[in-house]
């Protein structure tokens, strides 16, 4: 790259330049009417390159020579714009802080200001000129000056009108009392802070609340109000005077066009785009940021902007826009003349930008990092997270960078908006110069090189919808079908090659659901896309053996999601979502429930990868910690909505597995528990923040302590490592926390009672429903004294109770008790504590004739089993609850001769405990683990089909003698 003096072909274009002695002549001429200097020849050797590439220079040095001594001490910016260099005067352009020197702002006319405005501007174009032109400034530094240039000159018109309009209408306040400005949004380049040297501002106007104006002689609405500050912001940057213009302005990106309002309220704004937002104002609103409003403005924007362009899912709806945008640019290049037209031509700017905001879009919702305007720091990012290879980044980066700046020379020579490459040999070889070639060939030859890489990248970007004609033709069957939904005989031709069991019932399956309300009133591209979903589906369906079964539950989710087709399309467009889903539902009627219920769970079928690789602990702690960085530590409704969705998420990504057999049920419970633990820990330091907030932190003994002195304790099958899919939590809490303390907060409250309202807190935060459900359900009834007790003791007060007032079925499931979450120091204490009691010594005669009472009273009572209904897995003689009961006798029997059986929590390992001891014989352990576990496995499969426990299977009932066997020995004391 050369800069223009030093280039080898500069001779050769000032030869060819006719007036070239004239051009410096004016110049010498206008600088002596202004009582300067005649440029010597050293100055004019570095500053004639400025004005013989840029006519645009040669113009604003013959108005304002005195700049020629600026540009010629100018190696790099050390300023930028401000509102008040621009109202204090071209003296103190140079200070970014004059109101230090000049006091209050200057008070100037409406024809004062305009020319203000307009010097100001051609005073920093000049200079931004010279630099690019001289390749002292890099792009992005350049586009942010340009585009805080913008910003300084639309603020600083809305302060000179709202100072011109105080005493005639006052001012627009809030319903708070405040004072509300007009809040103008800058869209594309402008909006990433990547504006041209000579580019329009798109911009749309707003404003936060309705009501009229106070304070003036006239009072007017909000709307009117705003709308005058909107007109004249238009007519002060965008009317062509005698000083020029300061920027094109374009209007035409506000809701509903040019027929549309000039301001509209925020309110309006969010009801527009959730109503009637259309597929390429997302992609336009990606750039958008506020550039005059309050931070109040700032934020209530982006609530309605992210959510409009970013979805929580993957954004598979956006694809059918994203390629027919990418046809509609394909088709425009293909134009006559536009080859040459280095932002719309064939790999120009405009391919690069589509490339990086496609991805935004598809993935920006579950990926933050994404959501950044400028394109050059969001390609990094597509590199370093894998959306495009290290290459292609690099390849697009250099492409985007010489693109934009052929772009900036090209409008430095008139100050004209254009991307067009000139045909004229000198015309080429002065783009060439100012570029940085040697050669037009050379330029021509980078610029074809980098298009060419730019259009595969965009070619390949998202794949053209072809079909086969098979296809096409069941896509174009179904939609005559939804505009004929009662045609029956239709419907049965259309799933003819499917082998049904009971097809008539089937057709008139079909007939409702493209009969049903929703449907009627659904948009065209909603219909669309069913359409194109069930074409899909029926041909899947062909390979099924139970297709009845399959669509049966498949339907329900379909219903579900009718109101949200982007679903619809996520389907279509990944098949192998759609295979996953039809295995899923084949297998599962619990899938069913549950993506019916939460349809975003369908994001999760994408990736087999993800969804047949359950997380472990550590990675279900740091994937739940990485969904609640993006929401605020406060927003507690946003923060339990997000806990809900990531525990359905992560359960269907287990049962996926489950299912499929990846997982064994012993893997299958450690999972679901991990999850619970996980989330019990998240829902304590939210209860924790809190309640803190409220009313500081509890002091115990001097010390204000800045974590729970909390452990939450798991009975049964959470502290069993044997938690199913519906199950409840048993939870007990307990607290270490001086008794005579308080809190040290403006709101203090003794100890007992703060610890208390954190256990109240936490039953809240895991049982209450939002618009995702609840966590789990909770019983507190195994806590010391159950209902009639403390909902939190000390670890001291439980101990004692244990010790002291405990019935034999609570010391049974003291042997299924351990530390969930909570301080690390107090559950290594309760753990002691619990091998203590466990460890009693006890009369095993005695013992043993309460577990059997307590167990008879129990299958009295809970057996929903019979004869004629079936087997009760879990409660049934020789059931799941016989052998825990056996089990839970040795260990309280035994343990306080061996401690070892005292280890774990989980039946399975106390079972091998017992035969490594040679408590029980080897091979009756043997026969209860395989009982045992293979009891759990059917449970949680008929959880997965939405039955209960109670099943009819002739397969079982080996073990279940075998188990009602070892029973009666138990009770007759014949065990060992």
């Amino acid at each position: 790259m050369f800069i223009p003096s030093e280039n080898p072909s500069y001779d050769v274009y000032c030869e060819s330049i006719e007036n070239r002695a004239l051009l410096l002549e004016q110049l010498q001429e206008a600088r002596a009417r202004c009582g300067l200097d005649a440029l010597d020849q050293t100055q004019v050797a570095r500053l004639e390159p400025l004005w013989l590439l840029s006519d645009y220079l040669h113009t604003v040095f013959m108005r304002y020579p005195a700049w020629l001594d600026d540009v010629l001490s100018l190696s790099s910016l050390s300023i930028s714009p401000t509102i008040d260099a621009l109202m204090a005067g071209e003296a103190f352009f140079l200070k970014e802080n004059p109101v230090e020197e000049t006091g209050p702002l200057s008070d100037l006319d409406e024809s004062q200001f305009l020319q203000r405005l307009r010097l100001y501007r051609q005073w920093w174009m000049a200079r931004l000129i010279a630099l690019d032109l001289q390749q002292k400034i890099d792009l992005p530094i350049l586009t942010a000056h340009l585009s805080k240039l913008a910003d300084v000159c639309v603020n600083a018109s809305l302060l000179w009108s709202q100072q011109k309009y105080a005493s005639l209408y006052g001012q627009a306040l809030d319903s708070a009392g405040d004072v509300q400005s007009m809040i103008v949004i800058g869209m594309g380049k402008l909006g990433g802070n990547e504006l041209n040297l000579s580019s329009d501002i798109d911009l749309i106007f707003a404003f936060r609340e309705h009501g009229d104006t106070q304070g003036g002689k006239k009072s007017l609405s909000h709307q009117e109000y705003f709308t005058k500050l909107g007109q004249k912001l238009i007519q002060h940057l965008d009317q062509v005077t005698a000083d020029g213009f300061v920027f094109r302005v374009d209007m035409r990106l506000r809701p509903f066009g040019q027929s549309g309002a000039l301001v509209l309220n925020l309110d309006s704004l969010e009801n527009y785009y959730q109503d009637q937002g259309r597929d390429w104002e997302r992609y336009a609103m990606i750039k958008a940021r506020v550039m005059a409003g309050s931070e109040q403005d700032v934020m209530a924007f982006e609530a309605l902007r992210k959510p409009f362009v970013y979805r929580k899912y993957l954004d598979f709806g956006a694809i059918g826009a994203l390629r027919d945008l990418k046809r509609m640019i394909a088709k425009e290049v293909r134009r006559k003349g536009i080859e040459h037209n280095i932002k719309l031509g064939q790999g120009g700017i405009r391919e690069v930008e589509f490339i990086a905001q496609a991805l935004q879009i598809l993935h920006g919702g579950r990926d933050q990092g994404l959501q950044i305007p400028a394109l050059l720091d969001v390609l990094p990012y597509l590199a370093q997270q894998e959306y495009l290879s290290q290459q292609e980044t690099a390849q697009l980066q250099q492409a985007y960078l010489l693109l934009r700046r052929t772009e900036h020379a090209l409008q430095a020579i008139k100050d004209e908006q254009t991307q067009l490459l000139p045909e004229e040999d000198l015309a080429r070889l002065r783009l060439a110069i100012m570029v940085g070639f040697q050669s037009w060939q050379d330029l021509n030859d980078a610029l074809w090189s980098a298009r060419h890489q730019v259009h595969g990248y965009f070619v390949d970007l998202i794949e053209d919808d072809e079909e086969t004609d098979q296809g096409k033709e069941q896509q174009e069957t179904w939609r005559i079908l939804l505009k004929v939904p009662g045609d029956e005989d239709a419907i049965r031709d259309a799933i003819a090659d499917i082998a049904w069991q009971q097809e008539d019932r089937v057709v008139q399956r079909i007939s409702q659901l493209l009969s049903s309300r929703t449907l009627v009133f659904m948009q065209p591209i909603g219909q669309e896309r069913l359409a194109l979903f069930l074409a899909a589906f029926m041909s899947q369906l062909a390979e099924e053996a139970n297709p009845d079964l399959v669509l049966e539950r498949v339907f329900p989710i379909l219903e579900a999601v009718l109101r949200r087709t982007a679903y619809l399309v996520l389907l279509c467009e990944n098949q192998t979502a759609l295979t996953h889903l039809i295995r899923l539902c084949r297998e599962s009627a619990w899938f069913t429930e549950a993506i019916s219920t939460t349809p975003a769970l369908l994001d999760e079928l994408l990736d087999a990868n993800t969804l047949f690789s359950p997380p472990d602990k550590a990675m279900l702690e740091d994937e739940l910690k990485q969904i609640l960085l993006r929401l605020p530590e406060e927003d507690e409704e946003a923060q339990m909505d997000a806990m809900r969705r990531f525990r359905r998420s992560i359960i269907l990504r287990i049962a996926a597995c489950d299912i499929t057999g990846i997982l064994p049920v012993m893997k299958v419970s450690d999972h679901l528990t991990w999850l619970a633990e996980v989330l019990l820990e998240q829902v304590l330091k939210q209860s924790w923040f809190y309640l803190t907030k409220k009313h500081g932190y509890p002091v115990s003994y001097g010390e204000a302590f800045h974590e729970p002195q909390l452990a939450i304790i798991g009975y049964g099958k959470s502290g069993g490592w044997e938690l199913g899919y519906d199950s409840d939590l048993d939870l007990v809490f307990i607290h270490d926390a001086q008794s005579n303390g308080s809190t040290d907060g403006k709101r203090s409250i003794d100890n007992l009672t703060f610890y208390t309202r954190l256990g109240q807190r936490l039953i809240h935060m895991i049982t209450s429903f939002t618009a995702a459900g609840r966590l789990y359900e909770v019983d507190m009834r195994l806590r010391p004294s159950g209902n009639s007790g403390l909902l939190v003791s000390s670890l001291e007060a439980f101990k004692d109770y244990q010790q002291k007032e405990a019935w034999v079925w609570e010391h049974q499931a003291l042997t299924r008790a351990r530390g969930l979450a909570g301080d690390p120091a107090l559950l290594n204490r309760f753990e002691e504590c619990r091998k203590g009691i466990i460890a009693t010594v006890r009369d095993r005669s005695v013992l043993r004739a309460d577990v059997i009472k307590m167990r008879e009273k129990m299958r009295s009572h809970l057996d929903t089993g019979s004869k004629e209904k079936g087997f009760d897995l879990k409660q049934g003689a020789g059931g799941i609850i016989d052998i825990e009961f056996m089990v839970q006798y040795f260990v309280l029997a035994w343990s306080c001769q061996h401690p070892e059986l005292m280890t774990y929590s989980d039946n399975v390992r106390q079972l091998q405990a017992l035969s490594e001891l040679g408590l029980l014989p080897a091979e009756k352990v043997a026969g209860m683990i395989e009982t045992y576990t293979l009891f759990r496995a059917r449970t949680h499969r008929q959880a997965l089909q939405k039955q209960g426990r109670v099943v009819q299977a002739e397969d079982l009932q080996k073990n279940q003698i075998l188990i009602n066997e070892l029973w009666e020995s138990f009770v007759r004391n014949e065990l060992l």
